[in-house]
C-alpha cells in the first residue's frame, strides 16, 4: 500500500530523477550497435498532407498583409487556432512543396512547412500479463512517499482516451477532438488509451496498474485518425488547447520534433509554464532531428539497461527512459505489457508531473534543469545522441 506520511521535498524528487535512467554498460555492447549503424542515418519521411501548409508570420505583420502574401503566392484559405499565430493556409493541391519554397525565405515569415502525417510510436503490443519493472527501476515508489503528481494536468494529446477504463475514469477532466472539432476524445485506436495509463492510470485504488504520475489529472486530446496518424497541424493545436486551459505537461507519442509548426506550439505552452514530451521514435536509426529546447524527446531503454534496438536516436534526444514491456491500461478496459517510445516518453511525462507537484515553487525550465542535471549520465560523459542527458 501506498504512503503519504513523509514529506521530503526536493531530495525525494533528486533520487527519483537520478533513477531516471540506468547508470551500467554503453550502448554498443548492450544493443549490438556497431561503429557503421551508429553512424546510420536513414529514417522515414511522414507523409504531406495535401492540400495544405503551415506558415508562422512574425510579430506586427497585419492580418490584412498576410492574407493578401498567402493569395499572391496561390492560397486559397488560411485559419489560425487558439491564441498562437501558426496559420493553416489552404491550397490547390500538389502546390504544397513549390509554396514553401517561395515562403519559406520571406522576412515578414518565421518559417513556412509542409504539414505531415505521423504514425504512432508503438513498437510491439504483448498481451499477456507483466509487471511494472519501470517503475522500481525510475525510483517511483520512493517518490510517491511526497507526491503522487496531485494539482498537476497531463495532456494525452493521441488517439484519444477510454474514460471509462476502471483505472483512468477518476482521472478525466475535459478532452478535445481536433480532428472532428468536438469534445469526444473516444479512443478511435487504443494507442492513446496505453499512452494515458503509462502517465498517469489511478495509483493506491486496489485495482490494475498505477501510472508515473497516479494522482495527476489526463486532459485527453484526441489528434488522430482512426488508423492513428495525426498531422502536424493537430499536434500544433492540441498543444494550444492544451496551453489555454492550464495543462502543466503534455506528451505526445508521435515523432513530433521536426516541426517548427509543432516547436512553436510547445514552445507557447512552455512559456505558460508547461513542458512538453514526445517521442524519439522507433526506426532503430539516427533520425537526424536538430536539437531544441521546445520540447523533450525521449528515447527508449530496456529492463536489461540499454537502448531498446528499436529506438530511434540523434542529437535531438534529451533524455531516456524505460520503453519495453511496460504495463498498461488497454482500450477494451483491460491490461497489457506494450513497448515503444511511445511509453518512455510518457514515462517521462509522469516524472516531471510529480516534480511539478512536488515543487510547485519551480518554474518549467527549473524542472527542465532538475531533470537534467540529475539523471545518472549514461554512454559517453555529458549528453549524447543515445541516452541524452542520461
Amino acid at each position: 500500500m501506498l504512503t503519504f506520511n513523509r514529506v521530503h521535498g526536493k531530495n525525494a524528487c533528486a533520487r527519483l530523477f537520478q533513477k531516471l535512467t540506468i547508470h551500467t554498460a554503453i550502448v554498443a555492447a548492450l544493443t549490438g550497435y556497431g561503429a557503421a549503424s551508429a553512424q546510420g542515418s536513414s529514417t522515414i519521411e511522414p507523409s504531406i498532407v495535401s492540400g495544405r501548409i503551415l506558415v508562422m508570420p512574425r510579430p506586427g505583420l497585419p492580418d490584412e498583409a498576410l492574407g493578401l502574401l498567402l493569395r499572391e503566392n496561390g492560397a486559397t484559405r488560411h485559419r489560425r487556432f487558439g491564441a498562437g499565430d501558426l496559420r493553416i493556409v489552404d491550397l490547390p493541391v500538389g502546390a504544397e512543396r513549390a509554396m514553401v519554397n517561395r515562403l519559406s525565405g520571406h522576412p515578414h515569415l518565421k518559417f513556412a512547412e509542409l504539414d505531415r502525417t505521423v504514425n504512432v510510436a508503438l513498437a510491439t503490443t504483448d498481451p499477456y500479463l507483466g509487471s511494472e519493472w519501470h517503475l522500481h527501476k525510475i525510483g517511483a515508489l520512493e517518490a510517491w512517499d511526497t507526491t503522487l503528481g496531485a494539482g498537476i494536468t497531463i495532456a494525452i494529446l493521441d488517439t484519444g482516451v477510454n474514460s471509462a477504463h476502471p483505472d483512468l475514469v477518476g482521472t478525466m477532466v475535459s478532452g478535445w477532438n481536433v480532428v472532428d472539432n468536438n469534445s469526444n476524445t473516444s479512443d478511435v485506436h487504443g494507442h492513446g488509451t496505453k499512452v494515458a495509463g503509462t502517465a498517469a492510470a489511478s495509483a493506491n485504488n486496489s485495482i490494475g496498474v498505477a501510472g508515473v504520475a497516479g494522482g495527476a489529472k489526463i486532459m485527453p486530446i484526441r489528434i488522430s485518425d482512426a488508423t492513428g496518424g495525426a498531422t502536424y497541424s493537430a499536434m500544433a493545436a492540441g498543444l494550444t488547447w492544451a496551453a489555454d486551459r492550464g495543462a502543466r505537461v503534455a506528451n505526445i507519442s508521435y515523432v513530433a520534433a521536426s516541426s517548427a509548426a509543432v516547436l512553436n506550439a510547445a514552445a507557447y505552452l512552455k512559456s505558460k509554464g508547461g513542458l512538453v514530451t514526445t517521442s524519439a521514435g522507433n526506426y532503430g536509426t539516427n533520425a537526424n532531428i536538430a536539437a531544441s529546447v521546445s520540447m523533450i524527446p525521449v528515447s527508449a531503454t530496456t529492463a536489461a539497461d540499454g537502448l531498446a534496438g528499436w529506438s530511434s536516436y540523434g542529437s535531438f534526444v534529451a533524455i531516456s527512459a524505460p520503453g519495453e514491456g511496460i504495463y498498461t491500461t488497454l482500450a477494451d478496459g483491460g491490461y497489457g505489457a506494450v513497448s515503444g517510445t511511445s511509453f518512455s516518453s510518457p514515462i517521462t511525462a509522469g516524472v516531471i508531473a510529480l516534480m511539478m507537484s512536488a515543487r510547485p515553487d519551480l518554474s518549467s525550465s527549473s524542472i527542465e534543469k532538475v531533470l537534467y542535471s540529475s539523471a545518472v549520465d549514461l554512454g559517453v560523459a555529458g549528453r549524447d545522441q543515445y541516452f541524452g542527458y542520461g
